[in-house]
């Protein structure tokens, strides 16, 4: 089974939720997953052991010169205009480029072949019993999508069943989001009872099961503060709220130094695995 992680807002304890359950279901050895990869923050509260690290990134455009016509069909076909013909130059904007190879496919003249632009690293290890993957991307880079992709074909193994696989995606509905959602069994939406909590979780519930067609269930992180705008909301939209967690200023005081909340408070141990039992049970019925 995997379960993606995700929130519509940044702050609401998405990764509070993912490490937690992981080490509440520690016996079955879980594999957790850091699809943040722009600001990766799991490993702070497991602080594993990395046994592997690799490069990754995308293939770009390099051009042959000596072969070169500058007849501007690599530009014709580039529909993100990551390469430009002007004159007898050929301009090459790796930060715009997709890596989608439209270019060296369609150079007549054979001149353009691909070469790896490092944009990251995807690191793989263990946190005693759990197996734990992280991808960082490289200050500067503006797509997180092919790191995600490749770290979840790199950790993921080809078949899941019986192992639990946990992904921690990036707040937001945008398009790392959305390639740490796809493949999912489940999509976890943490939200918090407010009116920016209810707005977002709306726009994650529209990308996960309206756009994606994946199940959702809903975790409610501070629970207590607010209003009922996010309990009318499941309610009419069927949507099933699997855990409840109270505002509670032990939580917070864990979490800031660092300390898993199953840790600090043992009796949430049973109440994670409570969740996991209700999701197989509720959700992936």
């Amino acid at each position: 089974m995997i379960i993606t992680v995700a929130s519509g807002k940044g702050g609401t304890g998405k990764t509070t939720i993912a490490v937690n359950l992981a080490l509440s279901l520690a016996d079955r050895h879980p594999l957790l997953v850091d699809c943040d990869v722009e600001e990766p923050n799991a490993a702070l509260f497991l602080k594993p052991v990395f046994e592997q690290r690799e490069e990754v990134g995308i293939l770009i455009p390099e051009v042959d010169f000596d072969k070169c016509t500058y007849c501007g069909r690599c530009a014709e076909v580039c529909q993100y205009h990551a390469i430009a013909v002007v004159a007898q130059k050929v301009l090459i904007f790796p930060e715009l480029c997709h890596g989608c190879g439209s270019c060296t496919l369609n150079c007549p003249e054979g001149a353009i072949h691909e070469v790896l632009n490092v944009t990251g690293v995807i690191e793989m290890g263990h946190a005693g019993p759990l197996a734990f993957g992280q991808g960082v991307m490289n200050v500067g880079q503006a797509m997180a999508v092919p790191i995600i992709r490749q770290l979840k074909k790199k950790a993921i193994p080809p078949d899941t069943a019986g192992q639990v696989v946990i992904l921690d995606a990036s707040p937001g509905t945008s398009c790392p989001v959305v390639e740490s959602m796809r493949g999912a069994d489940l999509v976890l939406l943490v939200t918090e009872p407010t009116p920016f909590g209810l707005h977002d979780l709306r726009l994650a519930v529209e990308v996960a099961r309206d756009e994606l067609g994946l199940p959702v269930g809903v975790v409610i992180n501070r629970d207590g503060v607010g209003d009922q705008g996010v309990d009318e909301y499941c309610a009419a939209e069927g949507i099933p709220i699997l855990m409840r967690i109270p505002l509670d200023r032990r939580i917070a005081e864990a979490y800031s130094e660092g300390v898993p909340l199953v840790e600090a408070l043992p009796e949430y141990r049973a109440r994670f695995r409570e969740l996991h039992q209700r999701i197989e049970r509720e959700v992936m019925r």
